[in-house]
């Protein structure tokens, strides 16, 4: 399971059960006074479909959306909250290495180390002895790979 579905499973449950309660809610709240709840009626005609039970419905589900926009809103806003050691430690960039592994740098202090993380293990690549300046981002680098329209071209032998 990766780090963010399980950061997202709490909040996801939480979710899932606010809207059980409220569809339990709104079901107890529509039963008639002086029936019990779940009480079997008599069989007649079936209603037609009207506008207001397809305005509920709409209503209902915007509502529901909306919280779980809300909800996943305030998890993003909150990720890093709770887990910094003041400003001890700063990770300062990270970079991808393979599907599971990335290579980390890292500010302690005034010191710089660079880190490798892959599952289950932290290994400590390079100390370095001047810090980096981060404040102009590198210029990209050139993408020499073939197109796909190249590639279609040379394997149809145009």
């Amino acid at each position: 399971m990766s780090r963010v579905s399980r950061s997202l499973a709490k909040p996801a449950a939480a979710i899932v059960g606010v809207c059980a309660l409220v569809a339990a809610f709104v079901a107890f709240a529509d039963a008639p006074a002086g029936r019990p709840f779940a009480a079997p009626t008599a069989i007649g005609q079936p209603a037609a479909p009207s506008v207001t039970g397809l305005g509920q419905v709409t209503l209902a589900l915007l509502i529901v959306l909306g919280a779980v926009f809300a909800v996943a809103w305030v998890v993003k806003r909150m990720r890093g909250f709770g887990n910094r050691a003041g400003s001890a430690i700063d990770v300062i960039a990270d970079i991808p290495l393979g599907q599971k592994e990335r290579a980390v740098l890292l500010k302690v202090g005034k010191v710089q180390i660079l880190i490798g993380v892959a599952p289950g293990q932290v290994n400590t690549l390079h100390v370095l002895e001047e810090p980096l300046d981060l404040t102009a981002p590198p210029a990209a680098p050139t993408d020499s790979r073939p197109t796909f329209k190249q590639l279609m071209m040379r394997s149809l032998g145009k």
